[in-house]
């Protein structure tokens, strides 16, 4: 024991919770957290907005299943990182952010950068509030991990004064600190043993059962349970979010073309970890006539928008498990086929895009081409509309790959943040991004603190020169002459990346698209390859899952 700064208190207790990098933008309310963290052996990573600090938070917990940190100063500091916050709880994921403030002894005085924090926070977060003394630094610390973790994971918000941070405490840890090596493990609820039963029941019944499973799949302790689970139990699989790549993309029970279909066919669908929210039409995409089991993690979200037959608040990963132990089989041949037929027949309308020779490359070839390349640890990023939406449908992901994407929010620059924490976190992957031309505008010079501190990803820009997934849907309401604010350039945007010490490449050609992939890939550098795509309908009408 003994009488260490505030700062130093910080890092030691997000050591003892595995907390490798600590994501920031430099503030002098924050410093002292600095000065612990090169004595804890914790990363300091810096980037040029705090919007990206909070993504990189996002980023690293969606790799390693465990929060995510980061650190930024009082005032703007704190209100630059709401959008992340506000993405990371829309999506559950779990992250910490640490916000510094002026001396509480000058609180409401005017003091540099003094403002009310914690309630601004507070509707964006699972909790939010201000330490109250140094000496509970460590606590608070704890708690925040054990709540950002529980039930359906979100973010949480601590803020720090600098005062607390300045002063000395005693560093022996909290009897609430975790024993274990990397932190807490939270424990995940299985469905009510009743429950189970009569969604069991309705899938033995079942002659057209589907299964729609989403993000809440990756927090659990069985997520490894699909394929097993789909293995026995013949139906339609779709995944969508951080589930993607939880069915290896070879197996046949897996789909993603045919959803429509399927939900407008079923007789029972079962949705797990998945909001009706407007990917699902608010719960009207499924057939009327359908039974309904939906399994969440927060028991308040079961039943929201739909009535369902049985409602579970459970681990999905858990939930299936118990499925799986009351319905160790179950056949649907002939509805597997014709949910098989429509997605054959679906994905052979991209099939003469993906083959296309024609110069520009169309998004659908170039997203082939990057998949082409992709290796069995690689993680993928989703930053954009209309061109990401393509890659979710193109690229086959299968775990340990990972595809990230902002979530429901639809948050745009998310891209940066979620690349430098993927790549700190598993330096073995190639870490790609799929971008829009517009989404790389918000955070591109994010570029200069990969290359600074040797973060070396990958960005693949589809360069159509507009907002298209929006422009799309504006000219068709009021014609090409009333659609304002949706058209851009066909801008070098690889130049950025360039002028700050990275690679770049300008693609117009389809031949020259596989070798600036390929330089891309190997340069050992922060790269952007910005390819000028032709417009493709593809996705007319549309919006990504």
């Amino acid at each position: 024991m003994a009488q260490v700064h505030g700062g130093r208190l910080v890092s030691k207790a997000l050591a003892r919770h595995g907390v490798t990098h600590l994501f920031t933008l430099c503030g002098g309310h924050i410093q002292a957290i600095y000065d612990g963290c090169l004595d804890d052996g914790i990363r300091v990573v810096d980037v040029r907005h705090e919007q990206t600090a909070g993504h990189a938070a996002d980023g690293y917990a969606r790799v390693t299943g465990r929060p995510g940190v980061c650190a930024v100063t009082a005032g703007p500091g704190v209100t630059d990182v709401v959008t992340a916050m506000a993405n990371a709880q829309r999506a559950g994921i779990p992250m910490l952010v640490i916000g510094g403030a002026g001396p509480r002894l000058l609180a409401d005085m005017g003091s540099l950068q003094d403002m009310n924090h914690v309630e601004l926070m507070r509707p964006i977060t699972k909790w939010s509030v201000s330490v109250p003394s140094t000496e509970r630094i460590q606590e608070y610390i704890d708690s925040a991990f054990r709540i950002a973790q529980s039930n359906v994971p979100g973010p949480v918000f601590l803020e720090m004064p600098l005062d607390l941070l300045m002063s000395y405490a005693d560093d022996a840890p909290t009897a609430t600190a975790p024993t274990g090596e990397g932190g807490i493990v939270p424990s995940r609820p299985g469905g009510d043993p009743a429950a189970i039963k009569r969604a069991a029941a309705l899938l033995q019944e079942a002659e057209r059962p589907m299964f729609i499973v989403g993000t809440q799949l990756r927090w659990s302790p069985q997520r490894d349970i699909l394929t097993p689970f789909a293995e026995a139990i013949e139906a339609p699989y779709y995944v969508n979010g951080m589930a993607r790549g939880a069915l290896p993309h070879a197996h046949p029970r897996l789909m993603s073309r045919s959803r429509r279909f399927a939900l407008g066919q079923a007789d029972l669908c079962v949705v797990l970890g998945t909001p009706f929210d407007f990917r699902l039409e608010y719960g009207r995409a499924i057939n009327p006539g359908a039974k309904v089991v939906q399994v969440d993690l927060d028991g308040s979200e079961v039943g929201r928008n739909r009535r369902v037959d049985v409602a579970i608040h459970g681990d999905s990963g858990v939930v299936l498990e118990q499925l799986l132990a009351e319905v160790p089989e179950k056949r649907a041949e002939a509805w597997l086929a014709s949910v098989r037929a429509a997605e054959d027949k679906s994905r052979a309308k991209m099939l003469a895009e993906i083959d296309s020779n024609d110069s520009p490359p169309n998004p659908l070839r170039v997203c082939a081409e990057v998949g082409k390349r992709l290796g069995r640890e690689d993680i993928v990023i989703g930053d954009g509309g209309d061109f990401v939406a393509t890659a979710a449908y193109v690229l086959k992901m299968e775990w340990p790959q990972i595809w990230m994407d902002p979530g429901p929010l639809g948050t745009l620059g998310v891209g940066p943040g979620y690349a430098m924490a993927a790549k700190l976190a598993r330096p073995g992957s190639r870490v790609v991004i799929m971008y829009g031309d517009g989404s790389f505008g918000l955070h591109a010079l994010e570029f200069e603190a990969m290359v600074r501190q040797d973060i070396p990803v990958v960005a693949i820009i589809g360069n159509d020169a507009a907002w298209m997934q929006i422009r799309r849907g504006q000219v068709d309401l009021y014609g090409e002459a009333r659609a304002p604010a949706t058209t851009l350039a066909y801008t070098r945007y690889e130049k950025v990346v360039e002028a700050v010490g990275g690679f770049g490449a300008w693609v117009e050609r389809v031949e020259d698209l596989g070798p600036a992939l390929d330089e891309a890939f190997s340069c050992g550098r922060p790269a952007c390859v910005n390819v000028k795509i032709a417009r493709s309908d593809f996705r007319k009408g549309a919006i990504s899952v």
